[in-house]
């Protein structure tokens, strides 16, 4: 790959639609750009509302007003607003429906004849979201926003904010390579996506028929999505629905240079806008969390299981240095993956150590004000229907043990089965959805994204550095005990 140049030279001046603009992913994609470049032309940030007034109005609310800008706030000062509604547009529509829903054709005609860049980030990354709701986002959304930039008059590059795990419950080194349309994990059968779309539209119809409420609706169309994605050898709704996306883009992309870029699992900021910036609790912080709250003794897992996690602030780095590399036509590679797996893996090991250390110095306090004390190991359960067996002896058996018939039982303890019962119910379900991660055997190669990397290292100074994304600079036991904990606990732990 040829010598990138200056990515401050390539932004100065530049126009940029983002969508899914209150996302963790975007909302650290805006404030670095802002950051290492204010010269940009304009940035028209995309959210879901239905007037520019309630858009603005969550902009400020859901993204500006959040600490991630707080170095920018003090860099301006009492600027920072009039800095903001200069170089920012809160513009009001949805990812879902044609043409975005702009509203304000003034708006829309400026903005087709503006953009450089669109940047496509909005997604629902529930692993069990409603079907239609998914489909309506990461695959039509992906089709939408396609549609969206051919009409744009000068636009350099699209960058689709995929996943990494599109891949399903693959094993062994996954490449870097695209999704083909039909192409399903299972071998079984054919994807086709109208079908998909008819038999959605098909269960919709029959449910209201049937005068079913929202929540039976919610309740069978997220259930229609798992049997969808299964089907078809995915995992969940939403690595099928985001695979779906990725082969409407590269089938029906024509002319308009595309970009797909594959993080894997998210974790805080390394080092920018500073360290340890986190929104919500998330893929690996959920064990971080029950492990810390005294509650994760025994789980699904294999002691040989990789967690691919990767600090946001990286995966940003890389999508900017590659929107530079392709819109100055120094590269033609359409998928990167972005992640840590191949190149300094963070194993199931390193958790269960780093959690006792941390913890144990740092531990949390239960409602009576008292530290939680932690389990020093962790017993980690290799099969599906081991952990149930395991669950059914340290929940159920012992409450069944009990004549749960017997009336006096019943009035004592009828309450507290119930609520056990559906505790476990729960948590079987978290383990299901969360199981191919949990005993995943798959390295992410990142052959495209290295070559990124190595370009970034002949470009001068200024670039290298500021644009770090690679995963062998993190040192996981400083990373995680001093600034990956403190932060997911300040930023996301009630």
């Amino acid at each position: 790959m040829k010598q990138l140049g200056s990515v401050y030279d390539f932004l100065k001046g530049k126009t940029i639609l983002v969508t899914g603009a209150t996302g963790f992913l975007a909302k650290l994609f805006v404030e670095k750009i802002l950051r290492v470049q204010p010269n940009i032309k304009k940035l028209y940030l995309l959210l879901r509302a239905e007037n520019p007034h309630l858009a603005t109005q969550r902009l400020h609310n859901e993204v500006f007003a959040k600490d991630l800008f707080s170095v920018q706030r003090d860099k301006w000062g009492e600027d920072f607003d009039s800095f903001i509604s200069e170089k920012v547009i809160a513009v009001a529509g949805d990812v879902s429906v044609e043409n975005l829903e702009l509203k304000d054709l003034n708006l829309r005609e400026e903005m087709l004849e503006e953009i450089d860049i669109i940047v496509h980030s909005a997604a629902t990354t529930k692993f069990d979201e409603r079907l239609d709701i998914a489909m309506g986002v990461n695959t039509m959304g992906a089709l939408h926003v396609l549609n969206f930039a051919k009409t744009c008059r000068k636009v350099e590059i699209l960058l689709h904010v995929s996943t990494a795990y599109v891949c399903g419950e693959a094993k062994g080194l996954i490449r870097e390579e695209p999704l083909h349309i039909g192409h399903t994990l299972n071998g079984s059968s054919r994807l086709d996506i109208n079908l998909e779309k008819q038999l959605i539209e098909e269960k919709l119809n029959e449910l209201r028929l049937q005068n079913a409420s929202e929540q039976t609706i919610t309740s069978v169309m997220k259930n229609f999505g798992i049997l969808r994605a299964n089907l078809n050898g995915f995992p969940n709704t939403y690595v099928f629905t985001k695979a779906m996306g990725e082969m409407v883009l590269l089938n029906m992309k024509d002319d308009v240079p595309l970009i797909i870029a594959r993080p894997t699992m998210l974790i805080s900021t390394h080092s920018e806008p500073f360290p340890g910036w986190i929104e919500g609790v998330r893929t690996l912080d959920v064990l971080f969390v029950k492990y810390g709250k005294g509650t994760l003794r025994s789980f699904l897992g294999h002691p040989k299981t990789i967690f691919d996690v990767i600090p946001a602030d990286m995966v940003i780095n890389s999508m900017i240095i590659a929107l530079v590399a392709h819109s100055k036509r120094h590269s033609k590679t359409l998928i990167y993956h972005i992640g840590s797996s191949l190149r300094n893996p963070f194993g199931i090991s390193d958790f269960e150590d780093i959690a006792h250390q941390y913890f144990t110095k740092n531990p949390l306090v239960d409602k009576y004000g008292k530290p939680v004390a932690v389990p020093k190991k962790i017993t980690w359960i290799s099969s599906l229907s081991s952990f149930n067996r395991n669950i059914k002896i340290r929940y159920v058996i012992p409450l069944m043990g009990l004549n749960v018939m017997n009336k006096v039982f019943w009035n004592c303890y009828g309450d507290f089965y119930n609520e056990s019962q559906r505790k476990i119910k729960t948590l079987m379900n978290i383990v299901r959805l969360c199981k191919p991660y949990l005993l995943f055997e798959v390295i992410f190669d990142d052959k495209n994204a290295e070559n990124l990397r190595m370009a970034t290292k002949q470009v001068a100074d200024e670039t290298h550095g500021t644009f770090n994304f690679d995963p062998r600079s993190i040192n996981w036991i400083d990373y995680m005990l001093n600034t990956h904990l403190p932060g997911l606990i300040k930023y996301s732990v009630k």
